[in-house]
């Protein structure tokens, strides 16, 4: 079966042919990023509407992958031909690179504090999936963040996360851990069945704590109705799974009792989520649902060489293409159900203690 080819819109441009190419998306790491090579003895110059900056698309076969923008470009010309590199990255470049704007608000919404962080930087198209809570009483940012920062710290209190759509979309929300499985990887001894090309399984213990305690202290003001006896906030989490006495304290700034708690739980899911990763390199870039690998989709792993029979939860994907090689999909898939899962364990429980 042949390879998709991916096509570069730009400029009212489609350019679809490279000898190699790869997308890279991942959950936790923002501004996700493209590279895109072509060798060719034909064309000394470069199209007019490829300029470092401009705004572009990706889409592999009819599907799009990526919105965003050109990065770099190189162009080199020499005997043995014309080579031409693009790299870029998705829309949250913009966050990432820039200072976060001037912010100043009261008693305002989770919607509207999104939308006075992003939209000077291009971004109207806004989901939010993230439960409704009362308004902020005041939200100001240092200007020494940059606005991705400042962003995740507003939807984080939230128990959400920021991650943008292949179609320019920015999503506040969380990983659907209901939707259905779009695949099963099969590694058997006797290799019959097998549709991996490469399987790893890496497993950590220095990450793994038995109880997790975050300790904040906030401050008071004039205007807010905070009780002024209250000044020291904790937040307890334990992980019985842990053998052993491995505790952890951490000591944050927060004003909130629930910003304490969410703080402890992501801390407890972050120390859950490193202790198991699962790297598998697999052919095309579909699924057997027919769509293109996406971070945030559930995959079965059936391995015998590692002992694994469950459901995994797919953090990034490479799509790549290579003279060598062919078309491939560089599968990283974490634990199920472990990330922002803050209101769904099972396996931890949460104490959280205003001190007077």
């Amino acid at each position: 079966m042949p390879s998709e080819s991916i096509s570069l819109a730009i400029g009212g441009e489609a350019h679809a042919h490279w000898d190699s190419w790869s997308v890279e998306s991942d959950l936790r790491t923002p501004a996700d990023g493209f590279e895109l090579a072509l060798h060719t003895q034909d064309t000394a110059r470069l199209s007019q509407v490829l300029v470092e900056g401009a705004p572009c698309t990706l889409s592999l076969g009819a599907d799009r992958v990526l919105s965003g923008q050109i990065d770099e470009l190189i162009h080199e010309v020499s005997r043995s031909g014309v080579t031409i590199k693009v790299t870029g990255r998705d829309r949250a470049a913009a966050l990432v690179d820039s200072s976060v704007p001037s912010v100043y608000l009261r008693n305002a919404s989770l919607a509207e504090i999104v939308q006075q962080l992003v939209k000077p930087f291009g971004i109207t198209q806004i989901e939010i999936r993230a439960a409704a809570e009362k308004p902020n009483r005041l939200i100001q940012f240092e200007r020494t963040q940059n606005a991705w920062q400042a962003l995740t710290k507003v939807v984080e209190a939230y128990a959400a996360w920021p991650w943008m759509e292949p179609d320019g979309r920015l999503v506040i929300g969380g990983p659907d851990y209901n939707a259905a499985p779009v695949h099963t990887l099969v590694m058997r001894l006797d290799g019959k069945g097998n549709n991996v090309s490469s399987l790893s399984v890496r497993r950590s213990f220095p990450s793994r704590y038995s109880k997790i305690t975050v300790l904040a202290q906030h401050g008071q003001y004039d205007t807010d109705d905070l009780n002024p006896e209250r000044g020291q906030l904790s937040a307890t989490v334990q992980d019985t799974t842990v053998p052993g006495n491995r505790a952890c304290v951490v000591q944050i700034a927060a004003e909130k009792p629930e910003e304490v708690s969410a703080a402890a739980l992501e801390l407890m899911s972050v120390s859950k989520l490193e202790s198991l990763e699962i790297q598998a390199v697999v052919q095309g870039h579909r699924n057997a649902a027919g769509s293109v690998w996406a971070p945030g989709q559930r995959v079965i792993v059936r391995s015998e060489p590692h002992g694994l029979d469950g459901t995994f939860f797919l953090m990034s994907r490479k799509l790549s293409l290579a003279r060598t090689g062919g078309a491939t999909t560089l599968l990283r898939l974490r634990a199920d159900k472990t990330w922002k899962a803050n209101t769904t364990s099972t396996e931890s429980s949460l104490e959280v203690k205003a001190a007077k």
